[in-house]
């Protein structure tokens, strides 16, 4: 079952719910899990970490460590 079905699951059993204190719960749960969320925020690199995997890159490029964009989506696909 993929994500959003699962979130639309969860949403019509939410709405069979008729008590304040499972409401209460959940709501708490939520914004607990929001908070959290918004601490994981991305933060910028700074130049010494930016230059360093610049560098890695290169190195890669030069070695041969590189796979070819069509067959990185090749392998994307097959993630889900």
């Amino acid at each position: 079952m993929d994500l959003q079905t699962r979130k639309l699951e969860i949403i019509r059993e939410f709405l069979k719910v008729q008590s304040e204190d499972v409401v209460s719960r959940i709501e708490k749960i939520l914004i607990k899990e929001n908070q959290t969320s918004e601490k994981e925020v991305l933060k910028p690199m700074t130049i010494e970490e930016f230059n360093s995997r610049i560098n890695k890159s290169l190195e890669d490029s030069k070695n041969g460590r590189l796979i070819e964009a069509t067959e990185f989506k090749s392998k994307i696909d097959t993630w889900s």
